[in-house]
C-alpha cells in the first residue's frame, strides 16, 4: 500500500513525525508532502495568486510553500513517482478537529482534497495535552489499528474519515465510537486586542477553553468522555429540508421586485 502524508502544522511538526510512525506500521511505501510553514485554519484554500515553491527535503519527502490542499494536489499530480497513493493520511494535528471546526481545518481539508482526486482520505487529530511528555502517544498507539480496519472495510468515495484521539493516558483509552459531527452551544473563538511595543493595536485570534454540552453520539461528546471519535464526513452542505420547503415558495418563474 502506498500512503501519502500531509498536515497543516508544517513539515517540521511533531505531529507529522507521529503520522509517519503510524504509516510505517502499515507500509514501507510512505511519501510526505507538507506545508513549508504552519497553515492551521487554512481550510480548503488553494494558492492562486502567487507561485508555489517545492523543496525536496529528503527521499520521498517534500515541503511546499502553500496550503494542505496545494500539497495533496501537487503530490498526487506531480511529485509522487509511479503509481498514485492508495491512501492519504492528514495530521496528526496538534489539537482536536471537532464539530464546526472541521469546516476550517487544514487537516480535514488535506483529506478532502485526496477524496476530490479519487484517493481515500483520513484526517487524524490529537486533542491538545501539554502536560503529557509525548502528547501524540494515543494517536500512535491506536492510529495504525484503526486506519488498517478502516481500509479493510472501506467507505464511500465521496466521504472522508475524521479521527480524533482524546487527551488521556493510553491505558485509560478503552473505546472507539463512530460519531456524527456535533456543534458547540458556546462561542469559543474570539479575538484578543493587544498593543505592540510601538503602541499600535493588533488582534490575536484564539479559542476559549470552554466546554459545550453536546448530545450523545457526537464527536464532541466522545472527546470529552475520553473515547476515540471516528466521524465520516462529506462536503455536500445542502440542507434538504430547506430545499423542499423553498421549492413551494421559489419554484417556477422568478419573482420580480
Amino acid at each position: 500500500m502506498r500512503i501519502l502524508l500531509t498536515n497543516d502544522d508544517g513539515i517540521h511538526a511533531e505531529g507529522l513525525v507521529a503520522l509517519e510512525n503510524i504509516a510505517k506500521v502499515l507500509t514501507d511505501d510512505v511519501w510526505v508532502c507538507a506545508p513549508e510553514w504552519e497553515q492551521s485554519g487554512a481550510s480548503r484554500a488553494l494558492t492562486l495568486a502567487e507561485p508555489l515553491r517545492v523543496r525536496k527535503v529528503g527521499e520521498r519527502r517534500f515541503a511546499v510553500s502553500g496550503t494542505p490542499t496545494d500539497c495533496v494536489m501537487l503530490a498526487i499530480s506531480e511529485l509522487i513517482e509511479g503509481d498514485r497513493p492508495d491512501l492519504v493520511l492528514s495530521g496528526v494535528n496538534r489539537g482536536a478537529n471537532l464539530a464546526e471546526d472541521v469546516t476550517m481545518s487544514g487537516t480535514v481539508a488535506g483529506a478532502i482534497e485526496a477524496m476530490a482526486m479519487g484517493v481515500p482520505g483520513i484526517a487524524l487529530s490529537q486533542t491538545s495535552w501539554p502536560q503529557q511528555e509525548h502528547q501524540f502517544a494515543p494517536a500512535e498507539a491506536f492510529g495504525p489499528g484503526i486506519v488498517r480496519r478502516l481500509v479493510e472495510v472501506g467507505w464511500p468515495k465521496d466521504v472522508i474519515v475524521n479521527i480524533n484521539f482524546p487527551s488521556r493516558p493510553v491505558e485509560e483509552i478503552t473505546e472507539v465510537e463512530v460519531t456524527r459531527q456535533g456543534f458547540r452551544d458556546v462561542a469559543v473563538r474570539h479575538a484578543e486586542k493587544r498593543t505592540d511595543l510601538r503602541g499600535r493595536e493588533y488582534y490575536w485570534m484564539g479559542y476559549r477553553q470552554e466546554r459545550s454540552n453536546p448530545a450523545d453520539g457526537t464527536d464532541l461528546k466522545a472527546a470529552y468522555e475520553g473515547r476515540i471519535s471516528v466521524t465520516p464526513l462529506h462536503i455536500d452542505l445542502t440542507h434538504m429540508a430547506t430545499v423542499n420547503a423553498l421549492k413551494g415558495v421559489l419554484g417556477g418563474a422568478p419573482p420580480r421586485a
